[in-house]
């Protein structure tokens, strides 16, 4: 996932249509920074599913020239803009990052666009006849995203094991991987909300037949 992720997901998205079908299975992927989101649904998509990704939605309203570009390149200044006039995500995101105003104000921007994204992604892939989706957002719950998924599924895995993926993965320090952790909601409050957790502290094997499990029953 891109840096953009730390804050391309935070978008309060309260959608007021349930796309829940007979026909179509809709699974809300969630889980902290680091958890396993990503390769629980690289899984799910080699076992047929169909991945929607909240940070790739986050990509299409960012696209130059569209109403989300001029308005967010407009409420934070073109220092934001790469040479070919991509915004720098990672830029942007360490301007909004662990500062409330400028966060809403971005949220405030992208929100409705990022709301009738989803939702006319959702509709056209239930159209036609798509079976299983997967909704992954780091977000999912504390955003609101509720609404539009049949079940929700909560990666976890301990604090070691992610301070660990960071590092390898981002770089990071411990110091920097425990402050995104520590700004996300708890597992345990994800939990809460779960229909299906997902421990990913385990080989990737391992990781593989539980979710090849899991699509067992979804298929049946």
């Amino acid at each position: 996932m891109s840096n953009f992720q730390s804050f391309s997901l935070q978008f309060d998205i309260r959608p007021s249509l349930n796309y829940t079908c007979f026909s179509m299975k809709v699974i809300g992927l969630t889980g902290g920074i680091g958890s396993g989101k990503s390769t629980v649904a690289k899984f799910l998509v080699e076992m047929g599913a169909y991945l929607l990704d909240a940070d790739t939605l986050g990509h299409e309203v960012f696209q130059p020239g569209t109403p989300g570009w001029r308005d967010v390149v407009a409420a934070f200044g073109r220092e934001i803009l790469k040479p070919d006039n991509q915004i720098d995500r990672a830029r942007l995101g360490r301007m909004v990052f662990g500062k409330p105003q400028e966060l809403n104000k971005l949220n405030r921007i992208l929100h409705p666009r990022i709301t009738e994204l989803a939702k006319s992604k959702l509709e056209q892939l239930k159209q036609q006849g798509t079976r299983v989706v997967v909704l992954e957002a780091i977000l999912l719950i504390e955003g609101g995203w509720r609404p539009l998924v049949d079940e929700v599924w909560v990666t976890v895995a301990s604090e070691t094991t992610i301070l660990k993926r960071l590092k390898n993965r981002n770089g990071y320090s411990e110091e920097e991987s425990l402050s995104r952790i520590h700004s996300q909601v708890t597992n345990e409050e994800r939990k809460k909300h779960a229909d299906v957790v997902v421990d990913t502290d385990c080989s990737l094997a391992e990781l593989r037949k539980k979710v090849g499990a899991l699509w067992g029953k979804i298929i049946i």
